[in-house]
């Protein structure tokens, strides 16, 4: 949220923005890389026999989310600016969460393997799903600019080439990797502060906040949280339905209902014109802030209860 105010306050322009723009490609490329050798293909193994699961947490990521996200857009255009609507559209095609859906179930006490694997394979098949999701749900909705072959070109070399790469090499870096995790961090974290404001200086150059007002930024906050309230009741439904353990419960519940933020800004660049990118991922930054409150907090009381469980 800084980064938007700093965009907002501070953008760049001209050639300053094409540097940033650069630099933001870099970071991503960087950071998918990192992404494909910190996978473990033991934690992959160890939870993917379970595989009942898995299509469960990839049924509402990519079915129950985008539905809900065709209802929502077409109700919300009728009260915001199209690209914003658009833009909740989009953030229910993405991938879910890696991180955070692992820490969430570490933290609520579920199976931590089952969560490595269901987040990492949501990851993997999002970056080819999402862009045929764009295609078929925004692009045949008369979308002109969302691109074609070239957008799933850019997708496949600046986040598939360089993930697969990382993932290859991670037999000889893998190990540095693990060891300096700490010292990797800020590029998980700086390379989207980095794509955010790029995007953000292009919409505040093209007058974002003289067409999102105070009555948009509520609309999509209230959206974002009945998507949300939603999948996550009917994500308790299912898993009784399925009858799962109390431990795939809970890799049900993190790791179907997020989605990634990491993954979302730089596909977005991808997919949609420059002016657009801005607006559209305002939603799911709401969207991502949202999903981690209600998770910390949905994690923190299963925590309680496992704890006075067993006490």
């Amino acid at each position: 949220m800084a980064t938007v105010v700093a965009a907002s306050l501070i953008p760049a322009r001209g050639a300053a923005l094409l540097v940033f723009d650069y630099a933001a490609d870099a970071a991503i490329v960087l950071l998918f890389f990192l992404h494909g050798a910190r996978l473990s293909r033991d934690a992959i193994w160890a939870g993917i026999s379970n595989w009942r699961l898995h299509l469960l947490v990839l049924a509402f990521t990519f079915i129950l989310f985008p539905i809900l996200g065709l209802a929502t857009e077409r109700l919300a255009v009728l009260l915001i600016d199209p690209a914003l609507a658009l833009g909740l559209l989009f953030l229910t095609l993405l991938p879910s969460t890696v991180q955070s859906s692992i820490a969430f179930t570490a933290m609520a006490r579920g199976n931590v393997a089952a969560a490595v694997c269901s987040a990492s394979l949501s990851n993997l098949l999002g970056i080819v799903a999402t862009p045929v999701l764009v295609t078929l749900l925004i692009h045949t909705g008369g979308a002109s600019d969302v691109g074609g072959l070239g957008s799933v070109q850019k997708i496949a070399t600046q986040l598939l080439l360089p993930f697969v790469a990382g993932h290859l090499l991670r037999p000889i870096i893998g190990g540095w990797i693990e060891r300096h995790k700490k010292l990797l961090q800020p590029v998980d974290r700086g390379s989207i502060l980095l794509v955010v404001y790029s995007a953000f200086s292009a919409a505040v150059v093209n007058g974002v906040w003289q067409r999102v007002g105070a009555f948009d930024l509520g609309v999509m906050l209230v959206a974002s949280a009945a998507i949300l309230v939603i999948v996550i009741v009917v994500n308790g439904v299912a898993a009784r339905l399925a009858r799962l353990s109390h431990e795939d419960a809970i890799v049900l519940l993190f790791c179907g209902s997020k989605k990634s933020l990491v993954t979302g800004v730089p596909m977005a660049g991808a997919l949609f014109a420059p002016e657009q990118v801005g607006l559209v991922i305002l939603p799911l930054m709401i969207f991502h802030q949202l999903q981690l409150i209600v998770c910390a907090w949905l994690a923190a009381r299963y925590a309680q209860h496992q704890t006075a469980a067993n006490a």
